[in-house]
């Protein structure tokens, strides 16, 4: 499955966190005038305008600014955040209107292999040379994700690491007695676990603190509770994908989906969950996971720099928490794709296409990665910069540490880059919706419910690559199936033989 479909770490950040005052598209095109040659401050500075919609990761990117600027006096960059769910659309619109960013990160719709047939952005060969590719961990830059009929784009600016976890109020645990012999907290490792912790909490506090909760009134986030359970257990296709070893949707033969829900539902019933947590969004359950009201939450890394600027840092995170000890299964990963493939690329209608790749080539620099990390924003796609021990912050470097947990899966684009050109549509309701519903006893029968749900899904998939192949792209169902995956053991995607 393709990353517009499958909900990214950088989806989040992008929909979930707005600007204080959301540009107007009027505002923002007028903002662009400088975007496509516009002199700057000088006769000798070029100004290049930038557009990312980084928000919580601001101080990162302003930080680079100000680097690059001391080292290139010559040129100025003028950024725009687009903290909106329009991003995609404005970009689309100042590109039509002749006004596009010099250097931009690349919308998430359309598929990028459209927006370059489209013409958005120039091809980066020219300056990305045999040793600038070499930075880079082998397979995260190929056909069908960041290159296109062999010429280079953009790059992963992130690592991949389990992108969403389950995070403990260490003054509730400690309340609670839930620690080890040293004093340090209990990481819960398997479903038992989680429910005799919430238990504990639940029934220690009289009723006062509640093992677990989420935020589910603006977003639905119940899929990332199956993300953060379901892996371990098994069932590599998660909440989003299919499972790969058969290259079909599973939710409905594959027990571990039930099992879970059945648990799931199971907490809510017996009272460890907050009561408002459908109610409530997920912006406040982050607070009131700071206050104290209850003890468990599914979350992502993005939640940390906000709970930092609150000064609350008594927490612990972990992940992959499957039904036994040993995990069947790990977060499944493709390096270069599911979200990670691109970052930025220069814009088509620059008028400094080689002031733009300085910026461009400051931002993929390793040392800008070490700042990414050390400053708290992700994993680097720079395996260097992502050592624990030269993180301070504690739950950061506890997040770097769970890339162990990260297994590389097949890659349907690397056997075949046509599939590149398979566009799944949306199904609805998804998964969350079912999840949802479930939850408020909406839907009675889960594993009806999921058969279902699988049933229009493998409709969607099988749809979308009858379009492919209408359109002449040589797809078929066989490029999704790998039967020899070991979910146990990183796979190693080899091109198919034309």
């Amino acid at each position: 499955m393709d990353f517009s479909s499958r909900f990214s770490r950088r989806t989040f950040v992008k929909t979930a966190v707005t600007t204080a005052e959301a540009a107007t598209l009027v505002g923002v095109l007028a903002a662009c005038g400088a975007a496509s040659g516009t002199g700057g401050t000088s006769s000798s500075t070029i100004t290049l305008t930038y557009w990312d919609w980084y928000v919580s990761q601001a101080p990162w990117v302003d930080n680079e600014i100000k680097l690059f600027q001391q080292a290139h006096p010559d040129i100025k960059i003028k950024k725009i955040t687009q903290g909106t769910e329009d991003y995609d659309n404005l970009y689309a619109l100042a590109f039509k209107s002749h006004n596009a960013p010099d250097i931009a990160m690349i919308p998430q719709k359309p598929k990028t292999n459209i927006q370059v047939s489209q013409g958005w952005f120039m091809p980066i060969d020219k300056w990305a040379n045999n040793t600038w590719k070499a930075r880079f961990p082998a397979g995260v830059l190929h056909e069908g994700t960041n290159t296109f009929n062999g010429k280079l784009y953009s790059a992963p600016l992130a690592g991949t690491s389990p992108w969403v976890q389950l995070y403990i109020n260490n003054k509730i645990f400690r309340d609670a007695g839930l620690v080890n012999g040293d004093g340090s907290i209990k990481l819960p490792k398997t479903w038992d676990d989680v429910t005799h912790f919430a238990e504990t909490i639940t029934k220690k506090s009289g009723g006062h603190v509640y093992g677990l909760a989420f935020g589910n009134s603006a977003f639905n986030l119940l899929q990332w509770w199956m993300q953060v359970f379901i892996l371990g257990a098994g069932s590599p296709g998660g909440a989003y994908d299919l499972d790969r070893r058969v290259g079909k949707y599973t939710y409905g033969t594959d027990r571990n989906y039930t099992d879970f829900l059945t648990l799931f539902k199971e907490w809510k019933t017996r009272g460890y969950f907050y009561p408002s947590s459908m109610s409530i969004s997920d912006e406040v359950a982050r607070a009131y996971f700071v206050s104290g009201k209850f003890g468990m939450t599914v979350g992502g890394v993005w939640n940390q720099a906000e709970w930092t600027q609150h000064n609350f840092t008594d927490y612990s995170l972990t992940t992959l928490i499957s039904p036994t000890e040993t995990p069947k299964g790990y977060f499944p990963v493709t390096p270069g794709s599911n979200g990670n493939g691109v970052f930025v690329g220069i814009s088509s209608q620059t008028k400094h296409p080689d002031e733009a790749w300085a910026w461009f080539d400051w931002l993929y620099s390793v040392e800008a990665g070490k700042r990414w990390v050390q400053m708290g924003e992700d994993i680097s796609i720079f395996p260097q910069n992502n050592d624990p021990a030269q993180v301070k912050f504690k739950p950061f470097a506890q997040f770097v540490g769970l890339s162990k947990l990260t297994m590389n899966e097949p890659d349907p684009n690397v056997r075949n880059p046509q599939t590149a050109n398979v566009e799944l549509q949306a199904v609805k309701p998804d998964m969350g919706d079912i999840i949802a519903g479930f939850y408020t006893g909406q839907i009675a029968n889960i594993q009806s419910a999921l058969s279902d749900l699988a049933d229009r899904m493998q409709k969607a998939q099988d749809d979308a690559i009858k379009q492919a192949q209408q359109k002449g792209y040589k797809v078929s169902a066989a490029d999704y199936t790998f039967p020899d995956w070991d979910l146990t053991k990183p796979y190693v995607t080899k091109p198919a033989q034309s």
